[in-house]
């Protein structure tokens, strides 16, 4: 493979392929995106090192994945997690389909630093924001919660 799943303009063997191979990721962000591409890669047992042993499951439960193909990741935030942190959070967006529909999983993920090495701990799952059917005035606060008029935000 030359392509690094996580990252399309990336050599897979420069960015995931060394943490694959054993090397320890430096960052939160980095060890997330090297469990993106173990999914995209089928790489279970990679899956299952890199989880908090108090979460880990048997490889076997995670190539219970059906039929997903994994199409594209985006980082949407990251929150600590870097080389001199112990704990961080990266929040991102993994696309895939399944049996020809297309979905999102965005979600935050929580990670901790142990024995020196980054491991995933838990997640959660991001609720898209409610939908306002009630029409809003241009100089009425905006509903995403900004602060803003919302002619200055969302409009």
């Amino acid at each position: 493979m030359t392509q690094c799943p996580c990252s399309p303009d990336k050599k897979f063997n420069k960015c995931c392929g060394p943490f694959h191979k054993g090397a320890a990721a430096p960052t939160a962000e980095k060890l997330m995106r090297s469990r993106y591409s173990a999914y995209v890669l089928k790489d279970y047992d990679y899956l299952n090192r890199t989880c908090h042993p108090d979460h880990q499951a048997d490889a076997a439960d995670f190539a219970d994945q059906g039929d997903i193909i994994w199409k594209g990741l985006e980082i949407v935030d990251t929150e600590a997690g870097g080389e001199d942190d112990q704990d961080g959070i990266v929040e991102f967006v993994a696309r895939y389909s399944l049996k020809g529909a297309e979905y999102r999983q965005h979600e935050r993920s929580n990670f901790i630093r142990q024995d020196g090495q980054w491991i995933y701990l838990d997640g959660e799952f991001v609720k898209p924001a409610p939908v306002h059917s009630e029409k809003v005035g241009r100089n009425e606060p905006c509903p995403c919660g900004s602060g803003k008029k919302h002619k200055k935000c969302c409009l």
